[in-house]
């Protein structure tokens, strides 16, 4: 039997991301945006941006692929890649940034750039200073 080695799972999970901009519905902006989130357990949700000609009710790629890995049970992520069509690498915006955090910031974010090259950096370093679920907890 054949192992995988995290190289290949990392190409692997970035694929479905770059699969999952292939769906976006994006018909004002034409910013095709996609995400993969790794679960701990290994299973793998996609999402893609979804626009709406009011533009605060669109929803970005990573949130979609969260929301549909939590419907379906899982709450714990090892990692989440997100794509474009950019040269550079695409950053989350600050509502997906939060979104992120409500489930930890110890896990990876891949910032992919359009060759599939990527900047890896911890959910704790794209949203310094959160406000996160402990804080509700907090009496003082």
């Amino acid at each position: 039997m054949a192992s995988t080695t995290d190289d290949e799972i990392i190409s692997q999970f970035i694929n479905k991301a770059v699969e999952a901009k292939e769906k976006a519905y994006c018909p004002y902006s034409k910013f095709r945006v996609g995400a993969a989130v790794l679960c701990e357990n290994g299973a793998i949700f996609s999402g893609c941006n979804v626009e709406n000609c009011s533009s605060g009710n669109t929803i970005c790629a990573e949130r979609t692929a969260l929301v549909k890995a939590v419907s379906e049970g899982y709450q714990k992520f090892k990692a989440i890649a997100i794509t474009s069509d950019l040269k550079s690498d695409i950053r989350p915006c600050g509502l997906c940034r939060q979104f992120m955090i409500e489930f930890g910031n110890d896990w990876d974010v891949y910032m992919t750039c359009s060759d599939l090259t990527y900047k890896k950096v911890k959910v704790s370093e794209l949203l310094p200073m959160a406000f996160e679920p402990s804080h509700l907890q907090s009496k003082t």
